[in-house]
């Protein structure tokens, strides 16, 4: 499954995640982040894929971006919920 998110509140305008199931567990297999600190969002998305949901909203949810109340990795943590609440 893909699920596209619009972000709120940071640089990046779009993410695009694909989550499938394996053995009853959700998977993320691709991310895409568009706009935002390139070399962040580009490792952010490697360092998640391949990780299950859970523990990836685990490890970045809640992570703030200087002076802002959220960042891409918290914003990728709404879009995961989002897309799991989906599927």
């Amino acid at each position: 499954m893909t699920y596209t998110y619009t972000p709120k509140g940071v640089c990046s305008r779009q993410m695009d995640v694909e989550i499938s199931e394996k053995d009853g567990k959700k998977i993320i297999e691709h991310v895409r982040i568009v706009g935002g600190c390139a070399g962040n969002t580009q490792g952010v998305s490697r360092l998640v894929e391949g990780m299950e949901v859970g523990e990836a909203i685990a490890r970045i949810e809640g992570i703030k971006c200087g002076m802002k109340g959220t960042s891409c990795p918290d914003q990728l943590s709404i879009a995961l919920k989002e897309a799991v609440a989906q599927m």
